[in-house]
Formats: C-alpha cells, structure tokens, sequence
C-alpha cells in the first residue's frame, strides 16, 4: 500500500523542473509586417495583400499585440495553405508570428 504523504513529500524533495529551453530563432525573415497597435482584422489583412511580396519558401513575420492575432494568423495559414512556422514573444510586447509562404 502507497502513502499518499509519502510520495508528495518525495517529490517535494526532487529539483525543480526545468523551464523548457527558448525556441531557437530562424533565419531572420524576409519581411517584416509592424501590425502592432492595430486591432483585428487588420493584421490579417496587411499579411494578405503583402505575402505576395515575399518569393516561395521565404518567411514573412508579423508582429501583433491584439489577442485575436494568436488564433487568427494561424488559422489564416491553414485557410491559404501557408506554413505557420512559429510564434515569439517580442520584446516590446506582443508577438511575432513567422508565416513560410508556399506557393
């Protein structure tokens, strides 16, 4: 029979767990779409007509500071059939979203 007082205090004594390692930056991106300060859609929107701007299988990133960004660039990808490469968060708030354009 397992105590139950036993097994918290043995995993109170274990080390901490470790913060999972930064993802590792990408080459730097093509172009840069400053969406930050401006609300949904218009991240969106300024991605859509600058995409084509940027030659296949080059990466554009879009920084945005609205919330709905986080779902809506994604979405947008699976929609166009873009690659969603990754998400950072910026220094100066809000994100950054690396789209691969695919075709």
């Amino acid at each position: 029979m397992r105590f139950r007082g036993r097994a918290r205090r043995e995993n109170a004594r274990q080390a901490p767990a470790e913060q999972p390692a930064p993802q590792p930056a990408g080459p730097p991106p093509f172009l840069v779409i400053d969406a930050l300060g401006r609300k949904c859609p218009i991240p969106i929107i300024m991605l859509a007509e600058r995409i084509r701007e940027v030659p296949v299988n080059e990466v554009v990133s879009v920084w945005a500071d609205d919330v709905a960004a986080r779902t809506d660039i994604p979405a947008w990808c699976r929609m166009k059939s873009q690659e969603f490469v990754w998400e950072e968060t910026l220094p100066q708030g809000g994100w950054g979203f690396h789209i691969r354009r695919m075709y």
